[in-house]
């Protein structure tokens, strides 16, 4: 009859900060021996809310004993396993059977299938029943373990159940309850000022966001300076967040095998920590402690930490050596239970790299990578200015241009055709700069590049329906007509919607508050002056040269057109103007001047 049900660990949630790999699937075959969770954070060794039972307490071979885990609040991961309750630190024995296959799994911790269970996700749960199967070779007395996690900073290791022992064998008497190892770390201290830039570009390295700024005055000023102490460096770090803040010592411009230090809120602390990005992967915090005097503040929504580091740590080959030069990335975002998620915005990335224990310098950086800058700018030409202008040409000026010829076409075609072949250039080369910039596909921009890519075969299919076009008397000329116009307004019209979608990416500098103003201020001015043209064309607006006196339009037909020549040229005046003024903005806030 009965066993005792060992041990169970978890590895749940992933973000950020983990020394190896957090595991919200339950896959954690790894921590089998320990059943210590891999996060690099010390046990909870206040009152445990969580209790394992056992419905035996004798057992023969073959028997089935049924485990359960409960608690007074949810969790989120565990590992669960059967020991010899006279040897606590052998490896599991038994198997299990499951009673709920969607919320736990089997796993093989040791030589024997199914000798552990755990969870199959983050998903929080209150109680969990298993059955565990008494081998033939069973142990005298067997003791089940398990470590359950409540959240990722927040678990216990090996809550162990009432022993079982087999029929006729004297039990074991229970084990005085001892408090879990911890690991030691030293405590920080809090910081009884703000950091100040005094001292930027003498004492200290700085890198500020917005440039100039002092973290001691600015609530929103983003802040790292370090300055070389003998053999060590010291790090200070701040700004507005209520999650974390980051920052991280790369040898290029891309996020991926990076140096990464972490200051994390938890509740009313700060965590700090060192980690090690592999790739585009949650950074994995260090397996030691190599900071030394860390300290931390949290006031008026603004983290602040302050530490201390070697230059060389050779314990860790994670952790670069200060004595070369690096780009340096700072990021913020939000966190949960110490987890961090991804940055909120690009991180602000140093324009050139720097010797970490060199001379103190000034560093300046932008959010915004050069080749998205250019993509964003090209598409804007392209879109607000070439192509916008070339359709309204070709939409209400075609008539007024006169019968000359250029290079052996009309005049207003050969500009509406040089405007167009220019969009068409700008848009192709733009499209292939966040390729270039990526790598790839971007899987976090959302809708934006899926209309850009059909804002890109729109704007290719026009030169080649132009190209087919039949001639201006053929019977099929309203075909291509009703195309031509179809296609070219539908691409404008996906193009607008590209950029409302593209001024929220995260690789474009642009404020939040402003950029849907400007794009909407575009937009309606290219509308209303559509409009007036339009109304105009259909005779809604009258000139002079329009009146229902026949005799005025006789004797003054000269001033008449006069005035309907004017009203137009300032029409196409106001268009380009405005559209280059809302270019103009748009391109000065993108470059970060």
């Amino acid at each position: 009859m009965g066993v005792r049900l060992f041990s169970i660990l978890l590895l749940v949630q992933p973000l950020w900060l983990t020394s190896v790999d957090a595991y919200p699937n339950g896959k954690v075959t790894e921590s089998c021996g320990s059943m210590m969770p891999i996060h690099g954070h010390a046990p909870n060794t206040s009152h445990c809310p969580y209790t394992l039972a056992v419905n035996v307490t004798k057992f023969s071979s073959g028997d089935y004993i049924q485990v359960t885990i409960s608690g007074t609040t949810y969790f989120e991961g565990f590992l669960l396993e059967a020991r010899n309750a006279s040897n606590p630190d052998s490896d599991a024995v038994g198997s299990f059977i499951l009673t709920n296959p969607k919320t736990t799994q089997l796993l093989k911790c040791g030589h024997t299938p199914g000798s552990a269970v755990s969870h199959t996700s983050d998903a929080r749960q209150a109680k969990i029943v298993v059955i565990w199967i008494a081998p033939q070779n069973s142990p005298d007395a067997v003791e089940f373990l398990v470590t359950v996690v409540a959240h990722y900073k927040t678990f216990w290791v090996k809550i162990p159940s009432p022993v079982v022992s087999q029929s006729g064998i004297t039990p074991i008497p229970p084990k005085p309850t001892t408090p879990s190892t911890t690991i030691k770390t030293s405590t920080p201290s809090v910081l009884p000022r703000p950091f100040s830039s005094v001292g930027c570009g003498q004492q200290k390295s700085c890198l500020l966001d917005p440039v100039g700024c002092d973290p001691e005055k600015d609530p929103k000023c983003f802040f790292l300076s370090f300055a070389p102490k003998g053999q060590t460096v010291v790090f200070e770090l701040s700004g507005p967040s209520d999650g974390y803040i980051a920052f991280a010592l790369s040898h290029d411009t891309w996020m991926g095998d990076d140096d990464v230090y972490l200051c994390v809120r938890d509740d009313s602390l700060v965590d700090v920590s060192a980690a090690y990005v592999k790739g585009r992967s949650y950074p994995k915090e260090a397996s030691e402690n190599v900071l030394t005097d860390v300290a931390w503040r949290l006031a008026d929504g603004v983290i602040q930490c302050r530490f201390r580091r070697h230059v060389l740590v050779p314990q860790d080959p994670t952790r670069f050596s200060l004595d070369a030069q690096y780009y340096l990335f700072m990021a913020y975002g939000e966190a949960e239970y110490g987890e961090v998620h991804r940055h909120d915005r690009q991180p602000l990335i140093s324009s050139q790299q720097s010797v970490i224990n060199g001379p103190a310098k000034i560093l300046t950086g932008s959010r915004s990578p050069l080749l998205m800058k250019f993509h964003s700018v090209l598409m804007l030409i392209a879109w607000m200015l070439a192509g916008s202008t070339g359709t309204f040409l070709a939409s209400y000026f075609k008539p007024d241009w006169p019968e000359k010829t250029l290079f052996g076409q009309k005049i207003w075609f050969q500009v509406h055709r040089g405007l167009m072949i220019l969009t068409v250039l700008l848009t192709c080369v733009a499209f292939t700069l966040p390729f270039v910039y990526r790598g790839g596909w971007s899987k976090r921009a959302g809708a934006h590049p899926y209309l850009g890519c059909t804002v890109l075969a729109l704007a290719l299919l026009q030169p080649i329906m132009a190209t087919l076009r039949p001639p201006p008397d053929s019977s099929r000329r309203w075909v291509f007509n009703w195309l031509h116009w179809g296609a070219g307004t539908v691409a404008e019209i996906m193009a607008v919607a590209a950029m409302f979608l593209g001024m929220g990416q995260q690789s474009v500098l642009l404020p939040h508050s402003g950029r849907l103003v400007v794009l909407a201020g575009f937009l309606a001015w290219v509308v209303l002056l559509r409009v007036l043209l339009g109304l105009h064309k259909k005779g809604y607006i009258k000139t002079p040269s329009d009146t229902d006196d026949q005799q005025r339009i006789l004797a003054d037909h000269s001033e008449g057109s006069t005035w309907d020549a004017w009203f137009k040229i300032v029409a196409l005046l106001a268009f380009v103007i405005g559209n280059s003024g809302f270019l103009i903005s748009f391109i000065y806030t993108i470059s970060g001047l």
